[in-house]
């Protein structure tokens, strides 16, 4: 709240306070009506989606359009470390496959060198 006022302007405790109870009233508003539709839904658990659905059911588009874009972003990125993880437990069994393999190798030129 501060960074968008002048740097010389001061904010009251009951400005704060004013402005922390309507931030709740709105998280409060919006979670309700996803809520319901869960609840309509027979579903316990309140998700991106239903907050999306609910914004814009409320005709709150603004806000909707950019948790949508949010959970759009949010998706890619979780799907790309998904699939990094997949390509990197594979290369990395390939790597312990490949260095187990010339380990057996060693130990075998070892042991056949000791035997003599």
């Amino acid at each position: 709240m501060k960074q968008i006022l002048p740097s010389n302007a001061k904010i009251s405790k009951e400005a704060k306070q004013t402005v922390q109870e309507c931030a709740t009233e709105f998280i409060s508003f919006v979670t309700c009506e996803a809520s319901d539709k869960c609840h309509r839904e027979n579903r316990k658990t309140v998700n991106g989606d239903d907050i999306w659905w609910a914004l814009s059911t409320l005709g709150l588009d603004n806000y909707a359009d950019a948790v949508g874009r949010y959970l759009h972003k949010y998706r890619e990125a979780e799907r790309e470390r998904a699939e990094n993880n997949k390509s990197s437990n594979d290369s990395g069994n390939e790597r312990e496959l490949n260095i187990t393999s010339g380990y057996s190798r060693v130990l075998e030129k070892g042991s056949s060198s000791s035997a003599r």
